[in-house]
């Protein structure tokens, strides 16, 4: 595509240890009797500076330093502690077209205000479930819901789990994962959801915990919801499960149309109490509820729907749980709602660290938002162009990270 920024994390690890066209090496002596003694600078640094000078660069710098030659390369992918050090990285938004074709699209880097060619490892279709943490992505496959893989998707690396209780179809069903930063082991948690046969009423509930350090599944906790279903949105946050679900309006129970509900996965053996007794509902008639972990802080993304048509959504809104709480951190300036031009109730949204990006699905534009400086801002023009009326668009973001792996 004209225009396109080639980034070479796009490529596969052994794209490296290929020499690179366009570079020159430094003439040896007696190649060029102009240019004198020369000394490199990188013939006298040992590995740990090295790195440790790298680790300053942005990530997209990092990476394209390691086609410079083999000691930088191995130097980049060697995985080794001083990458743990390395500057603080803005989480980076993956965005393509809905389509059942390989997955491909551009990824944006806030901090250089660049799009990158990129091409997602592991993912067969556009329609997989995902959650990140960490520089780590999770994917569930959602025609097999048992069926999940974890990978960074920078260095490529990646695993299949072992597969996930509960069912390979449920009605419903949820991803999250967490990385411990300091151990980089993580939990990936799949909350399913499915119809009791027959019974519009009750709706079996299970939530499913992998944990890396034992390779294993649990589950931890099972109810049977009355008047309530599940949804495909929760995350973790400071150990605990936050998982949105919604109002059958068969009890009567039409307002409020959704619940955010919490589980401690500390909580070890099953506990008892039902999830609804600490129901938490929602600020306003909600559509196109996305939860987020920015910074171990819960936060809910979602569409504004009118009092009359909650279908139609009249802005979007972000808001911050405190003390079991909602309290309104802003809502999306009606200019720039107005912005995304066929804007409809389906939008994308997804964040982390202090930064929380909106996408239609319908449009390849893209608006941050910097929960620190409270600071709306549309990225850099997206590469991607729409072909047809109806083509759609979607995303997700995750953290850069060179040293975490699967």
């Amino acid at each position: 595509m004209a225009g396109e920024a080639s980034w070479e994390g796009s490529y596969s690890i052994t794209y490296f240890l290929c020499d690179v066209a366009g570079l020159k090496a430094v003439p040896e002596d007696g190649d060029n009797q102009d240019v004198g003694a020369l000394i490199s600078l990188d013939a006298i640094l040992p590995d740990d500076l090295l790195e440790k000078v790298l680790s300053f660069l942005p990530i997209a710098s990092i990476i394209r330093s390691s086609s410079v030659c083999k000691r930088w390369y191995e130097a980049v992918h060697s995985g080794r502690y001083s990458w743990t050090k390395m500057s603080p990285q803005k989480p980076w938004y993956f965005m393509f077209t809905c389509s059942d074709e390989a997955v491909s699209g551009f990824v944006y880097d806030p901090s250089l205000r660049k799009w990158y060619g990129f091409e997602f490892p592991c993912i067969e279709k556009s329609n997989w479930l995902t959650a990140a943490s960490c520089g780590l992505v999770c994917l569930m496959d959602s025609e097999d819901r048992s069926r999940i893989i974890v990978c960074n998707p920078i260095t490529r690396d990646w695993k299949r789990l072992r597969d996930a209780p509960g069912g390979r179809s449920p009605d419903y069903s949820a991803l999250a994962m967490s990385v411990d930063r300091r151990t980089h082991g993580y939990t990936v948690v799949v909350a399913k959801c499915k119809q009791v046969p027959q019974d519009y009423y009750q709706w079996d509930f299970s939530i499913h915990v992998y944990e890396s350090a034992t390779r294993s599944w649990v589950t931890p906790f099972s109810e049977v919801l009355v008047g309530w279903r599940g949804g495909d949105e929760c995350v973790i946050c400071n150990g605990v499960l936050y998982y949105l679900i919604y109002s059958t309006g068969v009890l009567r129970n039409v307002e409020p149309r959704h619940c955010l509900v919490m589980y401690d996965l500390s909580a070890r053996p099953s506990s008892r109490t039902s999830l609804l007794q600490m129901a938490i509902p929602v600020p306003c008639s909600l559509t196109c509820g996305r939860l987020m972990n920015l910074g171990e802080k819960l936060v809910m993304v979602g569409g504004i729907g009118k009092h009359d048509r909650p279908g139609i959504i009249k802005g979007i809104g972000i808001w911050e749980l405190e003390k079991n709480e909602w309290r309104e951190v802003t809502r999306m300036p009606h200019k720039l709602f107005q912005g995304f031009g066929e804007f409809d109730d389906v939008f994308a949204s997804s964040g982390a660290d202090n930064l929380v990006y909106i996408q239609s699905f319908g449009s390849p534009a893209l608006l941050t938002f910097d929960m620190s400086q409270k600071l709306w801002k549309w990225s850099a023009k997206s590469p991607v162009t729409k072909r047809f009326p109806l083509q759609l668009f979607t995303g997700f973001c995750f953290e850069p990270r060179l040293e975490v792996a699967s």
